[in-house]
């Protein structure tokens, strides 16, 4: 197995980020020589860092606000990175940049552990219309009888991603309307550096489920007063668990020690 040259993260701004934590502690319980880091990398920057990544055989993955510039970026796409229009996954063979997304298997992971099973049948509320949003509606569209309502304060990117996702997923303008789903998720990063709400709780069905792609420490504020009015609620520390596993195969061939990774973050 050739190892990556270098193992990193891109994103802006990434101190938050419990991605070095966790795949530290997978790649030490695997006993590979290898450190992950975190590389914080302004927009005006990417072009630049993507060719010294290149050079140096690395791989790795990508955050907010690179994840869409980096799939047009790559020299290959996998059918999965393709069809979501987004890349968070890695990995450079012969000089050449391979994407992939490994968002899609980390949500439909946490929404089976929310609900308690694989969803069928239902609506799912969609807040906000970028990557991961994109990420979230190609899950949905892969789920027996599931449709989509997604809310966007900017409408021409809501349009843009539902004509994309023409098949299970409809623009609505009244947050009002996120009254219909069963699955609510925030699909942006409202929330990530304050206690903003993406959605007025009390706009929610009493029985909808409510997965926040957010994660922060203790939980957001939008996931503890979902679950103080009795809403079933996740963040999103199980889709980034579930996400970097993925990764962790995708560079090495064989699976992490989730066990480990999950200690390492609580």
């Amino acid at each position: 197995m050739n190892l990556p040259g270098r193992l990193i993260l891109l994103g802006h701004p990434v101190s938050h980020s419990l991605s070095p934590r966790l795949q530290n502690a997978a790649l030490a319980a695997a006993r590979l020589p290898l450190r992950y880091e975190a590389l914080d990398v302004a927009p005006d920057a990417l072009d630049t860092i993507l060719a010294e990544l290149r050079a140096e055989g690395a791989a790795g993955n990508v955050t907010i606000p690179h994840k869409e510039r980096v799939a047009m970026r790559c020299d290959a796409l996998t059918p999965l990175a393709a069809r979501v229009g987004a890349v968070n996954t890695f990995w450079v063979a012969d000089a050449r940049m391979t994407g992939d997304n490994t968002d899609v298997g980390g949500f439909s992971s946490a929404v089976t552990t929310l609900m308690s099973g694989a969803p069928a049948d239902i609506v799912v509320g969609v807040i906000g219309a970028g990557g991961a949003a994109a990420a979230v509606l190609t899950a949905v569209e892969s789920w027996t009888g599931c449709r989509a309502l997604v809310y966007n304060r900017t409408r021409r990117r809501a349009d843009a991603v539902c004509a994309r996702f023409g098949s299970v997923a409809r623009r609505i303008d009244d947050a009002r309307l996120m009254a219909r789903a069963q699955l609510v998720v925030n699909a942006t990063s409202i929330g990530l550096h304050d206690d903003a709400f993406p959605l007025d709780p009390s706009l929610l069905d009493p029985d909808a489920a409510v997965l926040d792609l957010v994660y922060r420490a203790g939980e957001t504020a939008w996931v503890r007063a979902a679950r103080t009015r009795g809403h079933r609620a996740l963040d999103g520390l199980t889709m980034l668990i579930e996400q970097a596993a993925l990764a962790f195969e995708r560079w090495f061939g064989r699976a992490p020690d989730r066990d480990v990774m999950w200690r390492a973050v609580r």
